[in-house]
């Protein structure tokens, strides 16, 4: 006896079933989409909130450590007088043409050592260690070579950032599928052109971890290079954190640190952030935006 089924038409059998997972997954969507917004000002609020509290608190005087409100006031004056964007034109300018140099540089390197096993084998432990030692070490020999000036800072920022972004694309090649590899050998692929269309464009999430990861040395590297190199004639974000420490200005102090934390996040939100995001969406593993 043969078991009867209904017969759907062709457009209800190819959307009849997904359509309540559908509503699910937009509705999940947009729940999540509300949270990414609201969570960033209740974790702010939460910070300004344990800021007072330690103020009222009373474990340091407030001339020392003001509240809140008096480092507002500070920035917005700071904001208001154009300062902020003049010191951070000069400072961003130094982080972008470091991490630009850092960029090629890393990858070279990263790419040689993922291509040739007997490079990396003489290399992989200097790199590491270079990855490793912090970056105000490298100064007084940046500033012997170089003395005072733009050329010290980025010598930091490049040895600071570029092993990061050399370890990252040899630890993202070494997790690319053997599967993948022995696909691309199989259609006629070899050498650089194996590397080129099938290892890096697998590895490159890692790679991308790897510059994120880069980018944050650098900074870290810069802001140490602005407050140990002071140039008088170019007034950055670090040369302002100086004024502000030799005038025991904790108001000033405190107001930069914000902008310095402020451009970090927003530079890892816009840039790194979309970019992750639109490699999770190439290869399915998050909701397109617009869908």
């Amino acid at each position: 006896m043969r078991l009867q089924t209904p017969k759907l038409s062709k457009p209800e059998a190819r959307v009849a079933a997904p359509r309540a997972f559908d509503a699910g997954d937009a509705g999940q969507a947009q729940r999540a989409s509300r949270l990414a917004y609201l969570s960033p000002l209740v974790a702010l609020a939460v910070a300004i909130a344990l800021w007072q509290a330690v103020v009222w608190s009373g474990w340091k005087p407030e001339w020392v450590l003001p509240g809140p409100w008096p480092v507002a006031k500070r920035l917005w004056t700071e904001l208001s007088t154009g300062e902020v964007l003049a010191a951070a034109k000069i400072t961003l300018g130094r982080a972008l043409a470091g991490f630009a140099i850092s960029l090629v540089a890393g990858t070279l390197v990263g790419i040689t050592m993922a291509r040739f096993g007997w490079l990396r084998a003489a290399l992989g432990g200097l790199i590491a260690g270079l990855q490793t030692m912090p970056s105000v070490v490298w100064f007084p020999l940046a500033i012997l070579f170089f003395q005072l000036g733009e050329a010290a800072i980025l010598f930091v920022i490049v040895l600071g950032a570029a092993p990061s972004i050399a370890v990252g694309l040899v630890s993202a090649v070494d997790h690319v599928p053997p599967l993948l590899l022995r696909v691309g050998r199989t259609m006629g692929a070899r050498g650089f052109t194996l590397f080129r269309r099938v290892v890096f464009p697998a590895a490159l999430p890692g790679y991308v971890a790897g510059l994120k990861q880069g980018w944050a040395f650098s900074w870290r590297s810069l802001m140490a290079g602005e407050l140990m190199v002071f140039l008088a004639d170019r007034p950055s974000i670090g040369a302002r954190l100086h004024f502000a420490r030799e005038l025991s200005d904790p108001e000033g102090l405190l107001a930069w640190m914000i902008v310095v934390l402020s451009i970090g996040i927003v530079v890892d939100l816009v840039v790194f952030g979309r970019l992750e995001r639109r490699l999770r969406e190439r290869r399915g593993l998050a909701e397109e935006t617009g869908s």
